[in-house]
């Protein structure tokens, strides 16, 4: 398959990756090229951004959780666009460990033979960049660094100094950013907003991308683009005939859902049902409950105040209908949550209470299947991740788990997946490139559905 394709990567996080990466797909948009885009790592909100401008949805790109071959085959078989545009992850050889490029941006680069635009950032620098710069494409063989985005210049002198000790590398400067101090994505305890939960975040990113837009050699970058070796042609996997119906929360409290995970869910032969915990008073006929990440605490009061929702859930839970919650799915379930002196009542289902703490929980995540549930059977190894500040406290004793920690915290003692009734509810979230969860989760579905 010949894929025209470029990975636009980093020094570090805070670079301007997302609002670059943004700059080229509407430069490209412009041109009249269709554009799909990628991002490199587990993030859930990135993606958001990228796909508002892409007008198609953002998919993952990550070794750790879907495997060397699950990259290449979401990719391969997702870039029928003109152009595909993967926004990296943190700094470019930032991945899983520090004695290892296993799931850096660098990884995927070489998993997908992609070409990579790096960007620097200039603002407290000139001549000293090279040293950066030369350091990136020396540090690993086959850097396949391709060309240099300068941001957040100050002057055109400070341009032509930084363009003067870069010129010795041999490699172009493909886009120069002015400092723009009043132009930023807005950030929070993880990270940027979710598009989702602040519709003038789509107008905030088309404007930075339609301004940042008319600084890149958007010409030198298509071409660039172009210089790639073909990939394997990889079949997509036959779609069954739909026999389940499966409810989606999704809205402003919860929109974390890697595109992946829905697509394997209608392959396996479910018919997927949107549904707002906010403003939904209950959720129409079907065989199961998807309840995906998001931030329940920062929605907190308009979630507690939907008590007609909260009983609907309980009762479905109580029915025995399979739910599969992560994170913020989880943090809904409990009790209550507790956010800036507040505590604002949930669900109830399980008996303990959330509580947001300073300390981030940030891992990928391995854990053992101890007992059977409804994404798989006992002894089956699972890998994810997870990205919390909460944690659940007052947990009862008796709480029954699935997953034993390998790598990770979970929610008690190393241990995670809550189980109640025919629910599963967990911190670390999946990608259904996991051999068989996806099918697992419809399979029981269909089995609550035939009861």
């Amino acid at each position: 398959m010949k894929i025209p394709r470029i990975i636009l990567s980093g020094t570090s996080s805070g670079v301007g990756k997302t609002s670059i990466a943004s700059a080229i797909m509407y430069s490209l948009k412009k041109r009249g090229y269709s554009v799909q885009p990628f991002k490199v790592g587990p993030d859930f909100i990135d993606p958001s951004y990228l796909g508002t401008i892409a007008e198609r949805p953002a998919r993952n790109l990550d070794p750790w959780l879907m495997s060397t071959r699950g990259v290449l085959k979401s990719f391969t078989l997702n870039s029928d666009a003109d152009i595909s545009v993967t926004e990296g992850v943190m700094g470019y050889f930032d991945g899983f460990s520090g004695d290892s490029n296993f799931a850096s941006t660098y990884h995927v680069a070489n998993i997908i033979k992609s070409p990579v635009i790096l960007v620097l950032d200039a603002s407290k620098t000139a001549r000293s960049i090279a040293a950066t710069a030369l350091g990136f494409t020396r540090f690993q063989k086959n850097s396949r660094i391709s060309g240099f985005i300068l941001n957040k210049i100050g002057s055109r002198k400070h341009e032509d100094l930084c363009r003067q000790a870069l010129k010795k590398l041999g490699i172009p400067v493909v886009g120069v950013i002015p400092r723009e101090n009043n132009l930023h994505l807005e950030s929070r305890h993880l990270g940027l907003i979710p598009v989702k939960e602040q519709k003038s975040l789509q107008g905030k990113i088309a404007t930075i991308a339609k301004l940042f837009s008319d600084f890149i050699d958007i010409d030198k970058i298509i071409e660039i683009s172009k210089r790639t070796a073909n990939l394997p042609v990889i079949l997509a996997e036959r779609k069954r005939k739909k026999r389940v119906k499966i409810a989606v929360a999704l809205d402003e409290s919860f929109n974390f859902y890697y595109q992946d995970n829905l697509d394997a869910l209608q392959r396996e032969g479910a018919e997927l049902e949107f549904f707002s915990p906010v403003s939904d008073k209950k959720i129409s006929s079907c065989d199961g409950l998807y309840l995906g990440g998001g931030f329940p605490e920062v929605k907190g009061e308009l979630l507690a105040r939907n008590s007609s929702m909260q009983k609907c859930v309980k009762k479905l839970a109580e029915d025995g209908i399979p739910i599969y919650a992560e994170c913020g799915g989880l943090m809904y379930l409990t009790k209550s949550i507790r956010y800036e002196n507040k505590k604002f009542r949930m669900v109830g289902l399980f008996d303990a209470e959330t509580v947001m703490q300073r300390d981030l929980k940030l891992n990928y995540t391995k854990a053992k299947i101890s007992r059977n549930c409804i994404i798989s059977s006992s002894n089956n190894v699972i890998r994810g991740q997870e990205f919390h500040f909460s944690d659940l406290e007052s947990i009862d004793k008796d709480s029954r788990f699935a997953y034993d920690m390998e790598i990770g915290v979970g929610i008690s003692r190393k241990k995670d997946g809550l189980i109640q009734y025919n629910t599963l509810a967990s911190y670390m979230h999946l990608h259904f490139a996991l051999p068989n969860v996806a099918r697992t989760l419809v399979e029981s579905c269909a089995k609550y559905s035939r009861r």
